[in-house]
């Protein structure tokens, strides 16, 4: 009877355990595979097969636990936790469990013959941590996009963060260079003079001539700073419940510029004071100003809904409705133009600044930009009576905003395409450097005598294309940094293109028939020819490299003041989605294979746009490639052949 009652006891012990912990206990017979659950009354819920049991669980974190319980039952392991979700139609639906396994029972053969397992609720936490991490990630999205400098000081005072902004204020180079743990808040010159337990959330403004910090632990000489700096920060303590000081967040803005504008323009003002008279030649000084800067000036009446322009030479004025100041406007500042009009209406007491795209264009046909700004004007009540404000037009800096992010663009793609060309070229020379190292790898090695001709080919034969690589890498260096230097001469075109033809056909295959069509007895051009020859040559190499049958064919042509270059070939040809990509740096052909040495066709495009001409390339796969050279050049001999 006894036994009932502690037994009793037990289990209400264990379900009220199992409830405020939020616990569930289950267990896993290895012979029968099923698995037990115990209620939260402490009793034997119900058995449940594998294929019932896996309905409770995420079928990838399914997977997981089945692992552990496998190696548990074959002894690899005594314990083990796992975290897991529920099965649920959203993600967001899904429970956390944390489960920890268990040997709770063993046979003769040491092997387990029943698990236990303990699976905890941790919805909450996992959603906390989420949040924190999503905190987290907001706080470093702000920290470095800010546009003030931003520095953090752990409670001993050592600089452990600062964004970008920060850095280039401070000219530090890397961000490492100053958290290596060595630089300190009493090292900083701006607050230097504050004892870290003392400081407090505040603004402050300071003014530090770099002489004045002179020792080494300041480390000024690193950063190169020198002369003074007018700065401007706020201070924010982080402390915790105790009071206990945690870190020190700064931001703050280099001010120096705006200071010695200040200064500048006071004394400007003195000057401008000491050469007035008086305050009718002040005006006129201030009317100048404006005229030199094209400013205009403007009303605005809310209670006659009247706009009003003043032409301050002529001081004519010119009146206009709302509905003609709208329509003034480009269609998609229409609105804008009305949202501006109905705040005036509303007699709203804050400045308007807005820049506006109207319909009427300037000289140049561009459409013209104005920017307004506009100041509400009070009567003796303090009633907004009119709004007064000046005009100006922004067209140019509009254009150059524009242009500005073009170029940005550009210079973005730019830098794309030069990473991707220098992770192709370091693929390309390691490729013959590792045939290299790995057959000079064989000769110290057991090997036969006779395999170290082939070996010493290999070699030769891979130094021979990584010495290719490495000058076409060079030379196209060279093209794209515009250092190339090309020299006209008159030339005998006639006379020379049949060799240029030869020397790039040297290696043409034996079954393959090279026609090189001769139009001129005489054609004197100024030209190029060393890069002209250049061309085809690479040309005449590559139309070598892709046909095995059939024939290759080389003509030209002069026509206006133009030299056309032509080479046909029978050769496999280009896959329609490689022509698209045919002059960027080492394109691959389909199958894999380079085009050329990689660079033959980006080397030639860049001779041929540099000597004023283009290139122009169609191919059909499987069947052959034409290729098209213009270069612009002018004859003062030509003496066509007679046709037969």
């Amino acid at each position: 009877m006894n036994q009932d009652i502690d037994k009793t006891k037990q289990k209400a012990r264990l379900a009220l355990i199992m409830k405020t912990s939020r616990l569930r206990l289950w267990f896993y017979d290895p012979t029968t595979r099923h698995f037990c659950y115990l209620s939260e009354a402490g009793d034997y819920e119900r058995e449940y097969n594998p294929a019932d049991f896996a309905l409770f669980f995420h079928r990838d974190d399914l997977d997981k636990m089945r692992r552990i319980i496998f190696s548990i039952c074959e002894g690899k392991m005594d314990t083990a936790k796992v975290n897991v979700r529920s099965r649920a139609e959203k993600e967001s639906d899904c429970r956390h469990y944390e489960i920890s396994f268990s040997v709770m029972s063993r046979g003769d053969d040491g092997l387990p013959t029943s698990l236990m397992a303990i699976q905890h609720d941790v919805t909450e936490e996992y959603q906390r941590q989420q949040k924190i991490n999503l905190l987290l990630a907001r706080y470093h999205t702000i920290f470095n996009s800010s546009l003030l400098d931003m520095l953090y000081y752990d409670k001993n005072g050592v600089l452990t963060d600062l964004n970008e902004r920060a850095c280039k204020s401070f000219n530090v180079k890397s961000r490492e260079q100053v958290l290596d743990g060595s630089f300190l808040l009493k090292n900083n010159p701006f607050y230097s003079q504050i004892p870290l337990n003392e400081m407090t959330n505040t603004l402050t403004g300071s003014i530090i001539d770099f002489r004045d910090f002179g020792l080494p632990e300041y480390r000024l000489d690193e950063f190169g700073l020198e002369g003074k700096m007018y700065y401007e920060s706020t201070i924010n303590t982080i402390r915790n419940h105790q009071g206990e000081l945690e870190g020190v967040y700064m931001s703050g803005r280099d001010i120096s510029e705006m200071v010695n504008s200040y200064h500048r323009q006071q004394e400007s003002l003195k000057q401008l004071q000491k050469g007035t008279d008086s305050i009718k030649q002040y005006i006129a000084n201030i009317d100048y100003a404006l005229s030199v800067s094209g400013v205009q000036l403007v009303n605005y009446y809310p209670h006659s809904y009247t706009f009003e322009l003043i032409n301050r030479e002529t001081r004519k004025k010119l009146r206009m409705s709302q509905l003609r100041c709208i329509r003034l406007a480009t269609m998609r500042f229409r609105r804008t133009v009305n949202s501006v009009l109905n705040r005036m209406d509303h007699l709203t007491t804050h400045g308007i600044v807005q820049a506006i795209e109207i319909e009427i264009r300037d000289k140049k046909g561009r459409q013209i930009w104005l920017l307004f700004n506009m100041v509400p004007m009070l009567d003796a009540k303090g009633h907004v009576e009119r709004y007064f404000g000046t005009y100006r037009d922004i067209t140019d800096m509009v254009e150059t905003e524009q242009r500005l992010a073009v170029e940005t663009k550009k210079a973005q793609e730019t830098e794309l395409l030069k990473q991707s060309f220098l992770t192709n070229m370091s693929y390309e020379i390691r490729t013959p450097l590792n045939n290299i190292i790995g057959y000079a790898g064989l000769f110290t090695g057991e090997h036969d005598e006779s395999d170290e001709p082939f070996f010493m080919e290999q070699i030769k034969q891979s130094t021979g294309e990584l010495l290719l690589v490495v000058n076409d890498i060079l030379y196209i260096s060279r093209l794209e940094a515009n250092m190339e230097e090309y020299q006209k001469e008159q030339i005998d075109f006639a006379a020379a293109f049949e060799g240029y033809c030869r020397n790039g056909l040297s290696t043409i295959n034996p079954e393959v028939q090279a026609v090189i069509v001769q139009p001129y007895n005489s054609l004197v051009v100024d030209i190029d020819g060393n890069h002209v020859a250049m061309i085809i040559q690479r040309l005449c190499n590559l139309a070598c490299m892709l046909t095995t049958r059939g024939s290759i064919t080389a003509s030209y042509e002069y026509h206006r003041g133009e030299l056309t270059i032509r080479l046909e070939d029978t050769g496999m040809g280009f896959a329609a989605e490689v022509i698209p990509h045919i002059f960027e740096h080492f394109t691959r052909r389909v199958g894999g294979g380079l085009i050329g040495s990689g660079l033959d066709l980006p080397i030639v495009q860049l001779l041929a746009k540099q000597m004023g001409g283009s290139i122009e390339i169609q191919s059909d796969y499987g069947k052959g490639t034409s290729a098209w050279v213009s270069i612009p050049c002018t004859a003062s001999v030509i003496e066509r052949k007679r046709e037969n």
